[in-house]
């Protein structure tokens, strides 16, 4: 069952078929028969739920009620909304609610519930793209990794956790799911299961990754995890399969521990195993493989992250840098570029601006 709506409740009384909560959910039973992610589903929950009580407080709660207007000042207020901190939605999050929004009414218009779709034009915010706002070298990574307490009862399943998100890459959720039998020590090889847009993809994992969840496996596992035993790799402290916020604050926490002067959590992992993968010379085409992009633009987003090869370039051709090398001496300095170095460079920055281009 889906988890409680943080909004719907309010609107309880009302039982007309042609309301926009008893429409919103027949929609969501809908994308659960196309067979969507249980996550997309709870997001897209989410999302309607808090179109549906903003518009019942301005006395909107029949869909065909819903004018372009009405969407054109909901968006409006999400863009003037701010959260606890007082920060504003991230323009993705923005672009997000209204994206489920046009597929909402969309999928009354097609269905003969409203007549015509009032989301059918309606522009959605440009949204930025960012590079990752941390990427860890190899070192932070080791001193956020050495904050583990080995001493500490569940030290050996924290270290097991960081060594799997620095070798893997894996999103959170998926490392939550992971099971006992989808390890295979003897290939090197990890199956994930179910992942984003519920595709399954088999990836490596490194020598060291699989001894530490090993060990974890074989020497603490077992005094923790309850019965009956869903054969996940990783359990809570109080031995159920782990909540994916309570994992995030449990990594964070290691990072701030690690004193490396950066914040970040799992996806901090994620974006530092791609772009150290890239500049130790990975095709961004495996990258994306093991990262399990759909697009490989979103991949792309890594070209942007590495410098090694950008820096090497640099250093041949800037003049600065043709001066300086004069004094350096020759077994200090970095290899020198190729041309073919160059030109990869500027075929993945090339091929990233189409990607950015085409989304536009």
């Amino acid at each position: 069952a889906m988890q409680s709506s943080p909004y719907r409740w309010k609107l309880k009384a009302d039982k007309s078929p042609d309301s926009l909560s008893i429409l919103a959910v027949a929609f969501l039973e809908a994308e659960r028969v196309k067979n969507l992610s249980p996550r997309t589903i709870e997001h897209h929950d989410f999302d309607l739920d808090r179109f549906i009580a903003w518009a019942a407080e301005r006395g909107v709660t029949m869909a065909a009620q819903v004018t372009r207007g009405s969407l054109v000042s909901y968006q409006r207020w999400l863009f003037y909304y701010r959260k606890k901190g007082g920060q504003p939605l991230a323009f993705s999050s923005q672009s997000h609610a209204l994206v489920t929004l046009r597929g909402f009414f969309r999928w009354l218009s097609r269905s003969g519930l409203i007549d015509g779709n009032p989301a059918a034009d309606l522009d959605l915010p440009k949204v930025e793209q960012r590079l990752p706002k941390h990427v860890l070298s190899v070192a932070e990574v080791e001193a956020v990794i050495a904050a583990v307490d080995l001493d500490e009862p569940l030290g050996l399943r924290d270290r097991a956790i960081l060594e799997v998100l620095y070798s893997t890459g894996m999103r959170r959720h998926e490392l939550a799911s992971l099971k006992i039998t989808d390890l295979d020590d003897d290939r090197g090889v990890v199956t994930v299961r179910q992942g984003k847009g519920k595709r399954d993809r088999v990836i490596p994992i490194g020598d060291r990754a699989c001894a530490w969840v090993k060990k974890w496996i074989v020497e603490s596992r077992f005094q923790w995890v309850t019965e009956p035993d869903d054969g996940f790799v990783f359990v809570s402290n109080d031995g159920t399969p782990m909540g994916l916020g309570w994992l995030s604050r449990m990594v964070a926490a290691y990072v701030d521990k690690g004193e490396i002067g950066k914040r970040g959590s799992c996806h901090l992992f994620r974006h530092t195993m791609a772009t150290l993968l890239l500049e130790g010379g990975a095709d961004v085409r495996f990258i994306q493989e093991i990262l399990g992009h759909a697009s490989a633009a979103t991949t792309q987003i890594y070209t942007r992250v590495s410098i090694r090869q950008l820096k090497a370039i640099h250093a041949m051709a800037h003049p600065a840098h043709l001066e300086k090398s004069k004094a350096v001496d020759v077994d200090e300095a970095p290899p020198p570029a190729t041309r073919e170095d160059l030109l990869q460079v500027l075929d993945r920055e090339a091929a990233a601006e189409e990607q950015l281009e085409m989304a536009e």
